[in-house]
């Protein structure tokens, strides 16, 4: 169990209580749990996974100590076909399974997991590949973190992108967001879009219906923890027909084919 707040004496009294009641001990300031890594300063605080990332290049066992720049090349397409299959697709599972997880204290490979989880049922080699590239890449970013100030404002903001058509297989967009609570980046998510856009902008509204969903529950769930919500979160987005479709009843003619997420995103707005 763990215990947050800004009350010492109150934490000391709760801690008293629990101990009446349950066979307990107290192991003192959070430092690590499930593998996560926990550091505070006077600052704010911190999290990382690095443990977690050293035990998982060692069940990897790459072989070498090269490291490359980024996750994956750019505008990489796999497709269920490319390379021969594995004979052994536990390995590959297990390690996508590990960086699944991982993702938890580093957005910045989630896009790349999110790929590489679409061949768990049957990888190949060259899935293996890109793989052992992620791998890489963590290894020379090994010390990078989530750092939480101890003074940030409430502020919602958020930011929304889409790839379109960008899964050679079926065409399918991809969905990505990430959502700040002043400093603190707080969520963020790579989805493969359930439908076939037939336009950028499509896409790109898609996404926005995505992220909106997502602010709307956050704000509920700062309500009920007390925080004042009652500023606008401002949505960002590269897409400048998508922002004026969103926000333009006018538009109404040419969003016919998209369905109701634009008219989802506009109710919002």
């Amino acid at each position: 169990m763990i215990i947050t707040g800004d009350d010492p004496e109150y934490i000391a009294f709760v801690k008293a209580h629990l101990r009446d009641q349950f066979l307990m001990t107290d192991l003192g300031p959070l430092r690590y749990f499930l593998g996560i890594e926990v550091s505070s300063t006077s600052d704010g605080f911190s999290i990382s996974q690095e443990k977690y990332i050293q035990d998982l290049l060692a069940r990897a066992a790459l072989g070498d100590e090269c490291t490359v720049e980024t996750p994956m090349e750019l505008n990489v397409k796999l497709r269920p076909t490319d390379g021969e299959p594995l004979p052994d697709i536990t390995r590959y599972r297990h390690l996508v399974g590990s960086l699944v997880y991982l993702t938890i204290t580093r957005p910045d490979i989630s896009y790349h997991v999110h790929i590489l989880s679409q061949f768990v049922s049957a990888p190949t080699t060259v899935h293996y590949s890109h793989l052992l590239c992620v791998l890489r890449y963590l290894r020379g970013t090994i010390t990078r973190r989530l750092f939480f100030p101890s003074s940030s404002s409430l502020q919602l903001q958020c930011y929304s992108d889409a790839t379109w058509a960008s899964d050679p297989t079926d065409r399918r967009s991809f969905s990505a967001y990430c959502v700040f609570l002043g400093g603190l980046l707080v969520a963020w998510k790579t989805k493969k879009q359930v439908a076939v856009s037939r336009s950028s902008v499509e896409a790109e509204l898609r996404a926005m219906a995505l992220l909106i969903a997502e602010v709307t529950w956050l704000r509920w769930l700062l309500a009920d923890f007390g925080v004042s919500v009652m500023t606008t979160a401002p949505l960002l987005s590269d897409s400048t027909c998508a922002i004026s479709i969103a926000r333009d009843p006018v538009k109404h003619e040419l969003t016919k084919h998209i369905g109701v997420d634009a008219f989802y995103t506009r109710a919002q707005v």
